[in-house]
Order: structure tokens, then C-alpha cells, then sequence
């Protein structure tokens, strides 16, 4: 839904030196001093949807925008505590790992020494237990580990590897390495491991690893090795290489993950690849050499903010088969999505009924992040809210993106921000919108 205002401050007919100081004052000291009248005048509606769920003088986040911090009867909410925000974790820095039961009251139930800002220790509710039991990441004695804990006994279990991602049915857990995560993409891996293959540009011996839950048992499914051998590009040689983002389909059939690779740390490129879950039909999707944020849309398909094979980057659906209008050069198909609307890289998610998509944006010339909703059927943007987060203060490893997260009913999303000066957790209601 585009306001008034953004009809006005979009407009060709309407010279730039006149919306110009009137889009700044709107958006620097209309937004700071009358918040109320900016919501009416920038997002259409009076009331603010939002609710804080943690407060200070520590700080609070939840992590990535891919896994949903409420348990399965929604009465807890996942959670990390901290007790600074200015700089990246370093080896000896653990966070406190709990629940919170209601607004204002976070519960402490154990602690982590693997965790940054982006995406904590992998907090996530066991997927066939998800009302006591969830996972997350820790370093041990040198080694990091997985484990697996219950509110109602403690711990339970510990994984031979950190994990990244559970299979939708519970029987499997992803890893990848996240030492060698922490010295080629810093603020996405665990400061203090140590990479086994530093050394080594593409080892044989490391990749994509599967973790039985039931057993503990591990297993390297796709290798770096592999990785870097199969099709390869000049700007691969001599590069270093490694994976990131790895995420399972909706009911658990496949399994998606980034190859990156790069000479230059500030230049990097990537290779979207699926792959089944034993790593057979290995599949690269998306060869472009510019993939970001995407979620499954189904079983067959995602959503991803990526350059196509032609033309400037932006929100495709891409399919494994012909579905879509646009063939791939490796096979498979996309379209865009919502192109006029989706013009910059986003959180994006779909809302677990696939009617919606939710997604935020980076901090603007302002300093604020658009958090909206996409209605699938129509393309329509609906902005919820406009949050303040200067990169003066928080960018690079620090800084808190929204990631926001759905509520497993879709009626409500978590956030995290730092939009009163500290980072803390909040939830707005969405129910409403929905109707």
C-alpha cells in the first residue's frame, strides 16, 4: 500500500529540490520529535504494532531471520543475553542463553562460548520437540560442539559439530565449518576455533557435514574439494573457499547452502547450490556469482535476492524445474518477484501459510530500517515500521540487523534492534494486517 506521502516523494512531476528537504524533515525530525503523525504520514496508520519483549541494561537478540524463537505452543520466545554491544565477540566472551516467558522477563538457563552478532550460537527449537527441547552452539575444551538441551532436565546430548540447521523432521542436523567461517566472512563464524584445513584453499575433507541426532554419527556430504573442481571460473584460482547459509526445505527433502569463494576478503563470490539429503542430485541453481538472503518457498522452489543471468540484482523465484518463465543456464527457471516493489536486499520469509512474505531492509541515508510485508497473490507492499540504527554506531560484524522472524501461527513477528540505544527483542502483532 503506497501513502500519500510516498506517491508525493516518489513522483517524477515533483523537482528534486523540493522533495528533497521535505522527505528529510519527514524522515529526520518528523520520525524523532511527532512519531505518531509519522506513522500516519509514512506507513498509513496512527498506532505502533510494536512491543518490547526485553529491556536493559543488557542486551538482548535472538539471531538469524530463518528459524522462529517461539516454541511450539508460542508461550516462550528463544533468546540471547549480553553484556556489551560495541564490539565482536572475542574468544572468551561467552552470552547467556534462555527463554523469555512475558515482556520484561528474560529467564537464564545456560551460557555459550561460539556466538557473534548475526546469527548467535544457532539458537533453535528441536523441530519434533519444540515445546522443551532446542539446540544451539558451544566451544569446549578447544572443540566446537553442538548440544542439545531440555528445559525441563538440562542437557541432553552433545553433537560431535556445531550445527547450523535441523531437518524438518528431526532426524538430521547440517554443519559447516564455522573456524574457517570466522576468517573468511567475520561476524558469521566463532572467534577462538581453530580451522583444522587454514592451509588448505579448498580441502578434500571439509564442507557440507550431516549429523545424525539420533546417533551423534557424522558424515562430510559435499566437499570443498568438490566444490571448487566442478565447473570451474578463473576468479577461483588461487582463491579460498568455503560455505555459509545453509537451509533445509520445507519438509526436509532438500538441502540448500552457499558456496563462496574469494581472492580479495572484501570480494567474494557464490554459488547457490540444493542438494538431497544423503548430498546426491547436487544441484547448482544459481551461478551468477552475486547470491544473498533467500527462504524456500516450497519444496521445488525459493526466494532469493540475487543477480539473474541478465540484468541488475533482485528478488527471484527460482525453481528446480521449468515452472517459471526464464530458463537457467544450469537448468531449472525463475522469475522476479515484485520488482517494482523489492528494489533493495532483504531478510526475506515466507509466513507459514506462504501467503505473505516478510522482509526488512538495510538502514537508509536516515539511518532507518523498513520492516514490511509482500502479499504473495498480488505483489502488494505493506510497510510496518521504520527503526532507527545508525551505522555510525552499529555496522559491520556489530551490527543489528531486524532478521525478522515469524510467530509459528504467522499471526506475529520477532525482531531485534537497537532503535532506543541498546539492542533488545520486540514483537508486533501482524494479525490485523493479515485480514
Amino acid at each position: 500500500m503506497t501513502t500519500l506521502y510516498q506517491r508525493l516523494v516518489h513522483t517524477r512531476y515533483l523537482p528534486w529540490r523540493m522533495r528533497h528537504p521535505v522527505q528529510t524533515w519527514v524522515e529526520t525530525t518528523l520520525s524523532a520529535h511527532w512519531p505518531q503523525l509519522y506513522r500516519r504520514l509514512r506507513l498509513g496508520r496512527w498506532a505502533a504494532p510494536i512491543t518490547a519483549l526485553t529491556y536493559g541494561p543488557k542486551h538482548h537478540f535472538f539471531g538469524y531471520y530463518d528459524k522462529s524463537p517461539w516454541n511450539a505452543s508460542g508461550s516462550l520466545i528463544l533468546a540471547h543475553e549480553a553484556t556489551f554491544n560495541d564490539r565482536p565477540p572475542e574468544a572468551e566472551d561467552t552470552v547467556g542463553i534462555g527463554v523469555v516467558p512475558r515482556p520484561g522477563d528474560f529467564v537464564a538457563l545456560t551460557r555459550s562460548q561460539a556466538w557473534n552478532w548475526q546469527q548467535g550460537s544457532m539458537l533453535q527449537w528441536h523441530p519434533t520437540e519444540s515445546e522443551h527441547r532446542f539446540v544451539f552452539n558451544d566451544r569446549r575444551n578447544g572443540t566446537l560442539v553442538g548440544v542439545l538441551y531440555d528445559l525441563r532436565s538440562g542437557e541432553v546430548a552433545e553433537y560431535p559439530r556445531p550445527i547450523y540447521a535441523l531437518s524438518p523432521h528431526g532426524r538430521w542436523g547440517y554443519s559447516l565449518n564455522f573456524a574457517r567461517l570466522a576468517n573468511h566472512r567475520p561476524g558469521y563464524g566463532y572467534a577462538g576455533a581453530i580451522d583444522p584445513w587454514a592451509d588448505d584453499p579448498h580441502p578434500q575433507d571439509d564442507g557440507l557435514w550431516r549429523i545424525d541426532l539420533n546417533s551423534g554419527a557424522v558424515e562430510l556430504l559435499v566437499s570443498l574439494q568438490a566444490l571448487a573442481q566442478r565447473n570451474p571460473k578463473p576468479s577461483m584460482r588461487g582463491a579460498w573457499h568455503y560455505l555459509n547459509h545453509i537451509q533445509c526445505a520445507p519438509t526436509g527433502g532438500r538441502v540448500a547452502f552457499f558456496h563462496l569463494w574469494h581472492r580479495d576478503p572484501q570480494r567474494w563470490e557464490v554459488r547457490l547450490y540444493t542438494c538431497r539429503t544423503d548430498g546426491s542430485e547436487l544441484t547448482c541453481l544459481l551461478d551468477t556469482g552475486f547470491v544473498s538472503h533467500y527462504d524456500w518457498r516450497n519444496d521445488d522452489s525459493l526466494l532469493v535476492w540475487a543477480r539473474p543471468p541478465h540484468g541488475p540484482a533482485r528478488f527471484l523465484l527460482l525453481a528446480h524445474d521449468g515452472r517459471y518463465a526464464h530458463p537457467l543456464p544450469q537448468g531449472g527457471s525463475y522469475e522476479t518477484f515484485a520488482a517494482d516493489r523489492l528494489t533493495e536486499d532483504g531478510h526475506c520469509s515466507f509466513s507459514p501459510d506462504g501467503c505473505w512474505v516478510l522482509n526488512d531492509t538495510y538502514p537508509d541515508q536516515y539511518g532507518l530500517r523498513t520492516l514490511m510485508l509482500v502479499r504473495v497473490a498480488d505483489r502488494q507492499r505493506f510497510d510496518i515500521a521504520r527503526l532507527y540504527s545508525p551505522k555510525s554506531r552499529w555496522w559491520g560484524e556489530i551490527r543489528c540487523d531486524l532478521h525478522p522472524r515469524w510467530s509459528r501461527d504467522g499471526k506475529a513477528v520477532c525482531i531485534d534492534s537497537v532503535h532506543t540505544g541498546s539492542r533488545q527483542m520486540y514483537v508486533l502483532d501482524i494479525g490485523p494486517l493479515l485480514t
